[in-house]
């Protein structure tokens, strides 16, 4: 699958893979090829946490030194087999009110998707039920994004004041990284409305930036984060996405987007403990499991 371009069987649906030797990462080699394969090999753990959750798809048909673009509406491409959903899109750019995500519920759809060029994998914090109808949010997030010098250092250390404060209103967080800069907190919630997650999230940013207002920003306003981390609670907004857990990101090399333990969030000193690329995060869910898995069987306390 990683040589040259081929007709393949996946699931019972036919696809014709192209280009697989182009490197889409150019500074390490990396191919499409070999982002299709670990896609495929991912699939496992992957799956579960973006099923029913409608696809944005961020391409890079020239690999990550090359423009992406980010696609929603893909009724005009998408094989008939691949099930689309239709979201009112009231904020889009192009007029459209509305757009025909998709969905990407099986391993068939998931390697379309990255036969495409779609080498990050953006989804929303709440699904879709079985007729499409928008379901509230099941997910609370928060990105930490450190503002140089600050780093992922630095939002471990964030991490675990957010940890205490979630778990002082009865809430569970789990933590990966974000591929890139920093890190992010997951808890499962069963929110009342759509907005509450985002008034809930807003406010404990803020809390702790009233405690620490040398370390935590809540505010975007970019000359307000240097050296400081920023609480991203924004990511609650159920109009925007966040990127998987597991998906690959458009770095120099092939990093993931990791879940992590405690332990490791707790004993960080230096990013590079925390930085991963395909090949160890396959490694560590073989020696690990998927440790996002609570998020999909653990009880859901509601928000």
């Amino acid at each position: 699958m990683t040589t040259t371009g081929q007709l393949i069987d996946v699931g019972g649906h036919r696809l014709r893979l192209s280009n697989l030797g182009k490197a889409l990462y150019p500074e390490s080699g990396f191919t499409k090829g070999e982002v299709i394969d670990y896609y495929v090999r991912a699939a496992p753990v992957l799956l579960p946490h973006i099923q029913d959750r409608p696809l944005t798809l961020k391409r890079y048909p020239d690999g990550v030194d090359g423009k992406s673009f980010f696609e929603k509406n893909v009724s005009n491409h998408a094989p008939d087999w691949v099930r689309t959903v239709s979201i009112e899109t009231p904020e889009s750019t192009r007029g459209r009110a509305s757009a025909d995500f998709a969905l990407v519920q099986d391993l068939s759809t998931l390697v379309w998707a990255a036969n495409l060029a779609s080498i990050e994998l953006h989804v929303p914090q709440w699904t879709v039920g079985p007729r499409g109808g928008k379901r509230n949010p099941d997910l609370l997030v928060f990105d930490l994004d450190p503002g140089a010098p600050a780093t992922i250092v630095d939002c471990c250390e964030v991490a675990l004041w957010l940890r205490t404060e979630l778990a002082n209103d009865g809430l569970t967080a789990y933590p990966k990284t974000s591929g890139s800069k920093g890190l992010q907190l997951y808890t499962p919630i069963r929110a009342r409305s759509g907005e509450r997650p985002i008034n809930y999230a807003k406010r404990l940013a803020e809390k702790l930036e009233r405690e620490h207002p040398r370390r935590v920003v809540s505010r975007m306003t970019k000359k307000l984060r240097g050296g400081k981390v920023l609480i991203d609670w924004s990511q609650n907004n159920p109009k925007k996405t966040t990127v998987a857990p597991y998906s690959l990101r458009a770095r120099s090399s092939p990093t993931v987007s990791t879940p992590v333990t405690w332990q490791e969030v707790e004993d960080c000193v230096d990013p590079s403990e925390l930085r991963f690329v395909a090949g160890t995060v396959l490694d560590r869910v073989d020696e690990h499991g998927d440790l996002f898995e609570p998020l999909l069987t653990q009880d859901r306390p509601p928000l």
